[in-house]
């Protein structure tokens, strides 16, 4: 089992391009199991696959937190037909992340949310056109408002890209919202990275914002710019791919136990 799983997931890259290119790639692995289910152990809820356990590439028990996790992680393993893309596995890939990386180390990757909530996406403001404004203010002043008045964290607006310093306050308010525990932490930390913005992942966790709404607040830009200059598919099946990210996310979001 290890070798076969770690020669699966091991190198799988970080970057979303990358991963997609390496997955069409038609060298995976034939399925090798007839079973794969969750059984309770001092892990949490281990993936076992024909009763043996699952590894992560550093060799820790791939197991979930709560029973409804690990039955989604489950699901991924039974959607598996002739061959084990991790392509299709998003929440298997995230497990992985969180297990051997986020819950090892939380504090750096606390910190790098934090950032994030220093030069938001959500802070910065087309000058024009009137149209591309508009959507701006009507996907994003919502959630500034939660963060103003849920969190008590008042955020500056600019026009443009020039850097904005934000009040200590405001940063420190929200970032007192990003969950400790691995699971979440993790979880939050991949919609911010894959939407730019730790406001929208931190609504996203507080249920002001549904995972749809999110995704379609992270490309306000981007599809202004479809609908004028028309829709790319490579950058279609690339968006596609990150929504699959987000979703897993937002599935450990809503299974995880909060802690």
């Amino acid at each position: 089992m290890r070798d076969i799983f770690e020669e699966i997931f091991a190198n799988e890259p970080l970057e979303p391009m990358e991963a997609a290119r390496r997955a069409m790639r038609p060298a995976l692995r034939r399925r090798f199991y007839d079973r794969a289910k969750a059984e309770r152990n001092s892990d949490g809820f281990a993936i076992l696959l024909d009763d043996k356990p699952v590894r992560t590439p550093a060799r820790r028990t791939l197991a979930a937190p709560s029973a409804a996790l690990a039955e989604a992680l489950v699901g991924e393993w039974h959607a598996q037909e002739n061959v084990i893309d991790p392509a299709t596995m998003p929440l298997t890939r995230l497990a992985n992340t969180i297990i051997d990386g986020v819950a090892q180390t939380p504090l750096p990757v606390a910190e790098e949310v934090t950032q994030y909530l220093r030069s938001d996406l959500l802070f910065y403001r087309a000058e024009g056109p009137r149209g591309l404004v508009e959507r701006q203010e009507q996907q994003w002043d919502p959630v500034l408002a939660w963060a103003r008045d849920a969190l008590g964290a008042r955020f500056i607006l600019a026009t443009g890209v020039m850097f904005v310093d934000q009040p200590q306050e405001a940063v420190a308010r929200a970032k007192a919202v990003i969950p400790s525990d691995a699971w979440r932490l993790g979880a939050v930390s991949s919609i911010t990275t894959l939407t730019g913005s730790a406001l929208l992942a931190l609504a996203l966790l507080r249920g002001r914002i549904a995972v749809e709404e999110a995704w379609a607040a992270a490309h306000v830009d981007e599809d202004w710019n479809m609908d004028f200059w028309g829709r790319d598919a490579r950058a279609l099946e690339r968006r596609a791919y990150r929504f699959a990210e987000m979703q897993a996310a937002a599935d450990v979001l809503r299974l995880a136990p909060a802690v």
